[in-house]
């Protein structure tokens, strides 16, 4: 009996099923086993060294080290503005939960003043999460090492130790070196987007006047990162010095000024308010930019209290104020160089007389002179500094030729010396003061009666120590437009020279006409004669006096000059000078502001200066120090002696065999 056909085929119809289903189900297993080893495969063999350094990150951390600041060197390498260790203690605002307490706790370690302790309160409050706050700066070794050893248990405070700026000389360089100062949320505003995060590091310092501001980017270098590993709440367990990312020191820069000069103009100027500048008249190099008073640029790094400020900026002498650049003054006399240069230059005859009788009537109004000079020509009216004399000629030349000599030496004009601050002066011509007038509503015309006090550097005139320093820098060298150079090298790469510049176009015989004049200036008879011997053997210096008052004074309208007065209704006192007279290597100007007259109160403090640069030269030394001559022998002792033979010697045995020349 045959059994049912129908049994086999739900037989085979079920194994089909179940075939069919374990084929899908075995190839679902085995896409998902693929999946998962592809996936294994990425994350531990393509992937592996990503997600070992996640790993490594939540293990290490990099704390950024801000790199140490380019030193600022003087001409012979002596330091103006270097580094030092600060020992500091830090808060990591991100980690602290109670900062009162955490203050309370700081101050049982290092003092804290109620003052300091609101001050700390209100930059905490300010800052961002994630930048530290300073705490405390200039920690003694003792007090570093009380607050460093309890750190573990400290959450949240960091001891650390980094650089600070220090400025050697305080004061003497404190205008043109500029100091640095703590990173304000001005300085912040200005940038154009996100701030580089090394700017928000504690202890970084921006320049803020002076080199240190021109050059910041150069001095600033690259920051470094130090290796250090965490616990799970961020707290350092250990440091790997073995990660450590070295920080690029910011570029060395070096300045064409000489330290001793410098400090000597400052020594030499007292209590006194004024400004000197020297310049090597070879080369345009700046080796001297004094302003007094001066104030200390260590002060301004820690960040300066308001009262000390305050102190600063109302003294009367303005000590912030820089009276070599900013300042500008009227040139008195010294602008008569100029005024003799333009003449001569316009065919004036230079040995033209004119009658001093201690006053000059024009236009109906009497222009004053100090003395009665007599009969001068242009020679004796330099020497004598007579006003009557200039008067006249400046009448003759008329005011657009001198302005147009005066801005060939520099006056009114700016210099690229690598820092900010310089203001341009006036020298008023026709053009001038029609286009100043008229944008200040004013009277255009040029009066006549306005030439005579052109003449003698009043009136409109008005400059600054580096544009009189540049004039007499330029009439020292006799040729060249020298440019003065205040920065030698950024990072070993040497500045162009100022001696690269173009020639003047004037007679080389007008030029040597008024050096000539200025050398009789501190000889018998001239204006500086007392007062400006160097006491420097065959080295002499040759210079022009000046005395000038501003137009606000009213020193003069009560019949009072000079130095007589209160101080602030004082004359300027000026001297310009450059020595060798023979061989011009050195030219200074010197203001004393208020100072009275300049062959008083300017011309000896520009000797004492100018003796430094040339005691410092080598040249010049070998000049000054030449062997003594030997003493003659008696006639009974001489004798002829060839060549090369050296005399006999007396004793009192008789004389010694003459010495026969060396083979």
């Amino acid at each position: 009996m045959t059994e049912p056909s129908i049994f086999f085929s739900e037989v085979n119809e079920r194994q089909g099923v179940f075939h069919r289903r374990a084929f899908v189900m075995g190839a679902l297993v085995s896409t998902g086993l693929l999946a998962l080893s592809g996936r294994l495969a990425q994350l531990q063999i393509f992937e592996s060294g990503r997600y070992r350094m996640l790993a490594q990150n939540n293990q290490y951390n990099f704390r950024m080290v801000p790199p140490p600041r380019g030193r600022i060197l003087d001409r012979n390498g002596v330091e103006l503005a270097s580094n030092r260790p600060n020992f500091r203690l830090l808060l990591l605002k991100d980690q602290v939960s109670d900062v009162e307490a955490t203050l309370k706790t700081v101050s049982e370690l290092i003092p804290i003043t109620p003052q300091r302790h609101r001050q700390l309160l209100r930059e905490i409050a300010e800052s961002q999460k994630f930048v530290p706050v300073s705490l405390a700066d200039d920690l003694t070794w003792d007090e570093f090492a009380r607050v460093n050893v309890r750190t573990p248990e400290l959450v949240g405070l960091q001891a650390d130790m980094g650089d600070s700026r220090v400025y050697p000389f305080g004061g003497a360089f404190a205008h043109v070196v500029g100091y640095v100062s703590r990173v304000s949320d001005t300085d912040l505003a200005k940038l154009k987007g996100p701030p580089d995060p090394l700017l928000l590091n504690p202890g970084f310092r921006i320049g803020k006047q002076g080199v240190e501001k021109a050059l910041d980017l150069d001095l600033r270098g690259k920051p470094g990162g130090q290796k250090v590993e965490v616990d799970s709440k961020g707290r350092v367990v250990r440091e790997d010095p073995t990660g450590d990312l070295k920080a690029t020191p910011g570029k060395d820069v070096v300045l064409t000024l000489d330290a001793d000069i410098q400090n000597r103009a400052l020594e030499v100027m007292g209590e006194e308010s004024g400004a000197a500048v020297m310049m090597d008249c070879r080369t345009g190099d700046i080796l001297c930019m004094m302003s007094a008073p001066a104030f200390d640029a260590n002060k301004f790094v820690k960040g300066i209290s308001s009262a000390d400020y305050r102190a600063l900026a109302d003294y009367e002498k303005k000590p912030l104020f820089n009276k070599a650049l900013t300042a500008t003054y009227p040139p008195g006399s010294t602008f008569k160089t100029m005024v003799a240069l333009a003449a001569l230059e316009a065919g004036v005859d230079p040995h033209r007389t004119y009658t001093c009788n201690g006053v000059f009537n024009y236009g109906g109004h009497p222009y004053k002179c100090d003395k009665h000079h007599g009969t001068l020509d242009m020679h004796g009216a330099i020497v004598t500094s007579c006003d009557v004399f200039f008067y006249q000629t400046a009448l003759a030349v008329g005011p657009d030729k001198v302005a147009e000599v005066a801005r060939h030496f520099g006056l009114g004009q700016l210099f690229d010396i690598g820092i900010q601050g310089q203001k341009p002066g006036i020298v008023p011509d026709i053009a001038w003061k029609k286009a100043y007038m008229t944008a200040h509503h004013g009277d255009p015309r040029w009066y006549s009666g306005e030439t005579p006090s052109m003449g003698i550097g009043q009136g409109y005139v008005n400059v600054n120590a580096l544009q009189i320093c540049v004039q007499a820098s330029r009439l020292a060298n006799g040729s060249k437009a020298l440019q003065p150079r205040l920065i030698h090298s950024i990072g070993g790469v040497v500045q162009p020279s100022g001696a690269l510049a173009p020639d003047l176009p004037f007679a080389q015989e007008h030029i040597n006409f008024v050096r000539a004049a200025m050398a009789s200036v501190t000889e018998a008879g001239g204006t500086a004669a007392a007062v400006s011997d160097l006491g420097l053997g065959p080295i002499k210096m040759a210079g022009k006096t000046g005395t000038a008052q501003a137009v606000q004074y009213k020193a003069n309208s009560h019949g009072q000059h000079g130095s007589v007065g209160a101080w602030e209704t004082r004359d300027h006192a000026w001297f310009i000078a450059f020595a060798p007279y023979d061989d011009p290597r050195y030219a200074l100007s010197v203001l004393v502001e208020h100072g009275g007259f300049g062959a008083e109160a300017a011309a000896p403090r520009a000797r004492e200066i100018m003796r430094v640069a040339l005691l410092k030269d080598p040249q010049i030394r070998a000049r000054i120090e030449k062997p003594m001559p030997l003493p003659d022998l008696p006639k009974d002792q001489q004798s002829d002696l060839p060549d090369g033979v050296a005399a006999p010697i007396i004793t009192d045995s008789g004389p010694t065999p003459p010495l026969a020349p060396p083979t």
